[in-house]
């Protein structure tokens, strides 16, 4: 594994981009680094023969001077050694660092200059002396070769005090020219290895880059896998507590455990424990799509005013039930000022309703304040403030953790524990910011920031009439799932409506011959004839059934709606149905009925 230093790895960047060769150069700075102890070795069994033929020098004490420049260098090289451990060489300072090294490698250049200007004066061991230092030459030049800037720099350097030395003295010069071509086939041979260990090194990164991604990977896999635990756990106790409330509910309705019909408050509780199901298995499926990257939003002017003023009366029955106070305050200078918050509308609400709906199930008393201001000039607050029973610093940092809960204020209250982890994601992604403050004994308060846009204008939308449908029609519903199949013949008669209930689409065509129908509710996804081919067959029949109005009932995949409108759907409902979704889609099929409009995909 390749390191720049001791402590932490090479930063990988892509092979295409200029940082590349600096992290190639990176490392031969390094290797330069790792290749001072053999440097140390080298010159210490060069150093007793230069000792022994200067002693023959005529010079002798002047030659010692070199050995005091010598001792000053190595003393150089060990304040850069503690000058690299406070500061390593990174991307940023690769530049400061190769220009450390050329430097060093400068000095023993000259250096060697010194050493042979006086070897020059040695006398009768002068050539001696002129070949040692070019033999000190070409270790320069070795211990250079593993960075290609010191190499082209230092190379060069180093050899010029021998070579002109040697060409200066009037017996050496055929020597001269024999360190000369030494010094030439040096400078090769180690450009040579500098080409090699630039290959290794570029081997070595690439494996670095491997190495940080299965790191990656492994860390994905272990967050997926503990995520995956905590759901299950999760999803276990609450769905497995309240299914058993629902099913106790129910088989006293049937009348199977008891001999008394089930209050009306059961059958609330029931209903609430269900919708509370609903709401952890939907916080649950977006805190895993926003976990994995997969959750996009839209950056879009908001309306926070009226939208916290919706949400409020969403919750005020369940407030006042408690005896609690609901309020909404909204600053009046919002009004008329130009521009406006931007975000997700629909995450927006999905966080504001969380923080309204927390602060309504935990608070027992008191009121519960929703407020609308500027806290500055570049964003929008929605905060939600309530006398609940607060909660202390590490209870406050635990609530925004996943699937944790805060068991002094939690027990006895639904809930999977992911509504403010999701929320602070869902604000992130939109560009804002999620806040808290608490107080135990006094209260909570939780705050969405959205980015405001001066130049943001809200496109106020003329309320359109949604024509009611006819007080009566005859539906027929082709629904395999039967759980499906009840739920909707459940709302639909509810609303008035008359419903034939069918498992398949060739089911659902024999029973048209067998009485007059006003609409035809298919899903996609049936046994034996599907709803796209349900609808094709339909469309193809002679006479007026061929035009009865069709509302596709689909999961929401975008292939399986765009399947059932090419063959003839007039009307997507998508799954989960809620009652005003189906009252529109009715609506929306009636007037098809009725004037043959274009299609139309409803959410």
């Amino acid at each position: 594994m390749a390191d720049t230093h001791t402590n932490s790895r090479i930063v990988v960047p892509e092979r295409s981009s200029p940082d590349w060769d600096r992290a190639v150069g990176l490392m031969g700075l390094e290797a330069q680094v790792q290749l001072l102890p053999y440097a140390l070795g080298f010159f210490g069994i060069c150093l007793p023969v230069v000792l022994i033929v200067a002693g023959h020098a005529t010079n002798a004490a002047w030659f010692a001077t070199s050995l005091v420049l010598y001792a000053f260098n190595w003393a150089i090289f060990y304040a850069v050694l503690r000058w690299r451990k406070a500061n390593p060489p990174t991307l940023e300072n690769s530049r400061l660092h190769t220009g450390v090294h050329v430097a060093a490698g400068l000095l023993w250049a000259m250096a060697l200059l010194q050493t042979s200007l006086f070897a020059q004066a040695a006398g009768p061991v002068a050539e001696t002396l002129l070949v040692l230092c070019a033999g000190g030459a070409v270790g320069v030049i070795f211990f250079s070769s593993p960075n290609l800037p010191s190499l082209l720099i230092v190379g060069p350097a180093v050899g010029v005090g021998p070579i002109l030395a040697l060409q200066a003295h009037p017996m050496a010069a055929t020597t001269g020219v024999f360190v000369l071509c030494a010094l030439a086939l040096a400078m090769a041979l180690a450009l040579i290895l500098n080409a090699h260990l630039r290959s290794h090194f570029a081997l070595a990164i690439e494996r670095e880059g491997l190495l940080i991604e299965r790191e990656g990977a492994l860390e994905t896999t272990r967050r997926l896998a503990k995520s995956k635990s905590d759901i299950l756990a999760t999803l276990s106790h609450e769905i497995r507590n309240g299914l058993a409330g629902i099913a106790h509910v129910l088989a006293g309705a049937m009348g199977g455990s008891t001999r008394s019909q089930p209050s009306r408050d059961q059958l609330q509780a029931a209903l609430s424990a269900a919708r509370d199901l609903v709401g952890v298995l939907d916080a649950t499926l977006d805190s895993e799509v926003a976990e994995s990257g997969r959750l996009t939003v839209q950056k879009v002017p908001v309306d926070a005013t009226s939208m916290a003023r919706d949400i409020a009366l969403l919750h005020r029955g369940s407030a006042t039930s408690k005896g609690i106070e609901l309020a909404v305050e909204i600053d009046p200078a919002l009004a008329g000022l130009s521009g406006a918050p931007v975000g997700d509308t629909v995450r927006v609400r999905q966080v504001l309703s969380n923080l309204v709906g927390n602060a309504v199930k935990y608070t027992q008393r008191g009121r519960i304040e929703i407020r609308v201001f500027r806290p500055d000039h570049d964003h929008l607050r929605v905060e939600v403030a309530d006398t609940g029973p607060g909660l202390s610093p590490e209870e406050l940092t635990l609530a925004f953790q996943p699937f944790e809960r805060v068991e002094r204020t939690g027990g006895g209250v639904a809930g999977a524990g992911i509504g403010l982890t999701l929320s602070r994601r869902l604000a992130e992604l939109m560009g804002g910011r999620l806040g808290a403050e608490s107080t135990p004994g006094l209260g909570s308060r939780f705050w969405l920031d959205l980015i405001w846009d001066a130049t943001a204008t809200l496109q106020v939308e003329p309320h359109e009439a949604v024509s009611p449908a006819p007080t009566s029609l005859r539906i027929l519903v082709a629904e395999d799932d039967p759980l499906n199949a009840a739920m909707l013949r459940t709302m639909l008669e509810q609303m008035g409506h008359k419903v034939l209930a069918v498992t398949d689409g060739r089911r659902g065509l024999d029973h048209l011959r067998m009485g007059q129908l006003d609409l035809i509710m298919a899903d996609g996804r049936m046994p034996g004839m599907d709803g796209p081919d349900m609808i094709r067959t339909l469309r193809a029949q002679p006479g007026t059934q061929a035009s009865l109005p069709v509302i596709a009932v689909t999961g929401g995949d975008a292939e399986e709606v765009q399947a059932m409108l090419d063959a003839g759907a007039d009307v997507a409902l998508r799954k989960p149905i809620t009652v005003s979704a189906l009252a529109r889609a009715l609506a929306d099929a009636d007037q098809v009925r009725s004037s043959r409009n274009p299609r139309r995909d409803v959410a």
